[in-house]
């Protein structure tokens, strides 16, 4: 491992013991079966939150789009919401995939948290995927009140893939005059479909772990399909203007790294409120460990981050 020496030493064990993937489509379902066992559950009472299921149905031939509500029983001590896109590299995942930092926030800022499923590529690729998230954060506006949240204090937010589907699904809202989310929360977001590209050139330090250039290019092209990357990659978006105020969270080791960068960079130029915060010696995923000293500090920023930007 070339990059060891720059790992914060109580990353290590977490950096030997994941497994090296490379994706296909002859091996995606084996992998997407393996990726469901790390998800674990979580005891939902310990911590005073009622989940529940909702179905969002669509128009058309569209699936409904499965989500997960997360409230604190007895109700909301605050209007605000989060809304929740899960990672996987848009070829995997689950809605359940967030649930223990979900129900955190949901304890700890007494506010709803919905989190949205969403069809997978490359069997549907763009815009499947964004059009059910963006369906189920209409439909969470649309009956906002029944939930006791004000349809002008949701946030949106991801990890990984799932932090491109909230970049992207906060510039189509833009773009169609849709729900108007007050913040965007982009946990170490995939953002470029350029990054790792085969002839481009790359930081040496970046992406050797968890997360690898080739693994980027199967996930791209998986998500992209027949589309111009121009219409799906935020990162190529002509103006990042009139989007809401930005909390982006990545590792210094991270594939994505300096895409993040030059986003917060673009959002800041486009009049964009933006914070930016890098973690020294961690790499894409590092808060599997969750006992680390970095990756406690990565939680605390996150939930400081959405306080903030909900105004709490």
């Amino acid at each position: 491992m070339r990059t060891r020496h720059l790992v914060d030493p109580e990353l290590l064990a977490l950096a030997d013991a994941f497994p090296t993937l490379t994706f296909n489509n002859e091996n995606l379902p084996r992998i997407r079966a393996m990726a469901e066992t790390l998800t674990t559950s979580v005891d939902c009472a310990s911590f005073g939150i009622e989940k529940r299921e909702i179905i969002v149905p669509q128009e058309g031939d569209a699936p409904s789009v499965r989500c997960l509500l997360y409230e604190p029983v007895g109700g909301p001590l605050t209007d605000a919401a989060y809304f929740q896109i899960h990672g996987g590299g848009f070829i995997m995942g689950r809605v359940e995939d967030g649930e223990a930092r979900n129900v955190k926030l949901a304890s700890k800022l007494g506010m709803t948290v919905m989190a949205v499923s969403y069809r997978l590529a490359p069997e549907n690729p763009y815009p499947a995927g964004l059009n059910d998230c963006y369906r189920a954060l209409v439909w969470l506006a649309e009956n906002a009140s029944d939930f006791g949240v004000s349809p002008d204090r949701i946030a949106v937010g991801g990890d990984s893939a799932g932090g491109c589907m909230a970049a992207r699904l906060c510039l189509y809202a833009r773009d169609q005059g849709g729900p108007q989310i007050v913040f965007q929360n982009l946990i170490y977001p995939v953002l470029d479909d350029r990054t790792g590209q085969l002839g481009g050139t790359i930081d040496p330090t970046l992406g050797e772990l968890i997360w690898t250039p080739e693994n980027n290019r199967y996930a791209w092209a998986a998500l992209i399909g027949s589309n111009d990357p121009a219409d799906v990659a935020p990162a190529r978006a002509t103006s990042l203007k009139g989007l809401p105020p930005t909390m982006i969270t990545v590792g210094a080791l991270d594939l994505f790294l300096d895409e993040d960068i030059a986003y917060a960079r673009r959002l800041l130029h486009d009049e964009v409120a933006c914070s930016l915060i890098v973690y020294p010696g961690a790499f894409h995923g590092f808060d599997l460990a969750g006992e680390s000293k970095v990756a406690q500090r990565f939680e605390n920023d996150i939930l400081s981050g959405l306080k903030t930007g909900l105004g709490l």
